[in-house]
């Protein structure tokens, strides 16, 4: 599976995407964190792009349920990843919709984001 979600510490949730992105995994993983939130309550997303390249172009990405019920309970997100992917994944987290701030560091700048993530 090219997309998981692990536990790190408190309320961080580290969620690896590796390769395309596929909706039913999204989906899948959402459905866990959803389970979490529900037992810690807020989280913070710690988003690491490992050999990212993009989201399947055939699925559907028009779901914004996950959003739209549980926006709310993500205190912060921290996307890691090549700067390539910037402006589009910042766009896909909804980073200006977001009342969560979001923000992206480049390609070996993991503590940087946990360090953000954890302010």
């Amino acid at each position: 599976m090219p997309i998981s979600l692990t536990p790190e510490n408190g309320n961080i949730y580290r969620l690896e995407i590796l390769g395309t992105l596929r909706s039913r995994e999204l989906a899948d993983c959402q459905n866990i964190l959803t389970g979490e939130m529900g037992r810690v309550g807020a989280v913070r997303l710690l988003v690491l792009l490992e050999g990212f390249e993009g989201w399947e172009p055939r699925d559907d990405w028009r779901d914004l349920t996950f959003y739209a019920k549980h926006g709310d309970a993500v205190e912060r997100i921290a996307i890691v990843g090549d700067d390539e992917w910037r402006g589009r994944m910042l766009m896909f987290a909804g980073s200006d919709l977001r009342k969560a701030p979001v923000e992206f560091f480049d390609e070996g700048s993991v503590s940087a984001a946990r360090s953000w993530l954890s302010r």
